[in-house]
């Protein structure tokens, strides 16, 4: 079955249909991971978005049962060259175009990955409609020019918890405020002697701090941060209460709340081979990413706050730490591993923060 992917701009791509039949919308972006495609599935950040794969040949080592980052998948679309429908891999349950299909989630192959992929590069991320159903190519352009923007969408309660629960752990009690967290967050506090408290992003600071937890953790999630201005109001009232940490929007909440800015990205950072340097040792960490917007460097002068990790592809601020309070923040997932493990560290820096406020021996 034929299928087309219509950007707002006009461009338009056919194809073979695979997964769910039907038609979606969204912001189309593209990751330039070799692997990890399950992963990219089932991140909640990737909410609102169809995502191109350029790597050319997705889905050879199938489905599995054990790497999902979420209950479900949350992308609109999913665009990739070749798509194997015979995986070769003992852990693999199913093909890529039945989890697809099972998910809802409109599948397009066949077409030039990295024309598009280029294409993207040079007039930044847009609007496309990707449809198995409508052969008329030019209705789709006009559909994507008038679907909505990124920014401006309610992704984060989409994805993000409706209500409190507890991961029952070890002696450290952290609240993880739930933007669209990914599950390898909790693995990785659940191997630090954690006891998880998740809590949707609507929870206040005074309901947080009623949970009586050793540290606060704000995770990952969708869209443009401003748009979770609630957050944002809670995570000032927060700041210097506990031991802070935040991830990916996280990270971008932390520093609007702060007060710096924020700003959208022309294609974002969205792969597995990011090198990011961190200024405090002089190491470059192998990092993974998925976001579209980022912390504007000139908004942080005068605030007690420092830059404390750099990518060094494009120099954009890739974390920042409180020059006196027990709070830190980074741009990329530590918790992801794209090969190298080695970004877990931050992890070990935070649960040391929970150690020294609460006068307790540290992992270290």
């Amino acid at each position: 079955m034929q299928a087309i992917l219509a950007l707002e701009d006009g461009t338009v791509y056919t194809g073979r249909a695979f997964g769910a039949r039907g038609e979606s919308w969204g912001e189309v972006v593209f990751n330039t991971g070799m692997t990890g495609y399950q992963e990219i599935l089932t991140d909640p950040s990737y909410c609102g978005q169809i995502v191109v794969m350029t790597y050319p040949l997705i889905g050879n080592y199938g489905i599995n049962r054990e790497d999902f980052e979420a209950k479900r998948s949350f992308v609109r679309g999913f665009v990739v060259r070749e798509e194997c429908d015979r995986p070769s891999n003992w852990r693999s349950s199913y093909r890529l175009s039945d989890f697809l299909a099972r998910e809802g989630v409109v599948g397009i192959s066949g077409i030039d990955t990295r024309a598009l992929t280029r294409h993207l590069r040079n007039r930044g991320t847009m609007r496309g409609v990707l449809s198995t159903g409508c052969g008329d190519p030019a209705l789709l352009v006009e559909k994507a020019r008038h679907c909505p923007q990124l920014t401006g969408q309610e992704l984060v309660p989409e994805v993000a918890t409706r209500e409190i629960y507890t991961l029952e752990g070890g002696g450290h009690r952290v609240v993880l405020v739930d933007f669209g967290s990914k599950l390898n967050i909790i693995r990785h506090l659940k191997e630090r002697d954690c006891t998880v408290v998740v809590v949707p992003p609507t929870t206040t600071a005074q309901e947080i701090l009623a949970l009586d937890p050793d540290g606060i953790l704000l995770s990952n999630g969708p869209g443009d941060p401003v748009d979770v201005p609630y957050a944002i109001k809670t995570v000032r009232e927060l700041i210097g209460t506990r031991p802070m940490f935040g991830i990916c929007l996280g990270h971008q909440v932390m520093s609007l709340a702060l007060g710096a800015k924020t700003y959208k990205m022309k294609f974002g950072h969205r792969g597995a081979n990011h090198p990011v340097k961190d200024l405090a040792t002089g190491k470059v960490y192998i990092t993974s990413h998925n976001h579209g917007f980022s912390v504007d460097e000139g908004s942080l002068t005068g605030l007690p706050v420092e830059v404390s990790h750099r990518n060094l592809n494009d120099g954009t601020v890739e974390g920042i730490r409180h020059k006196y309070l027990p709070l830190f923040s980074v741009q990329y997932h530590p918790e992801a591993s794209p090969g190298p493990r080695e970004s877990a560290y931050l992890f070990d820096q935070f649960i040391d923060l929970v150690c020294r406020e609460k006068g307790t021996a540290s992992i270290s």
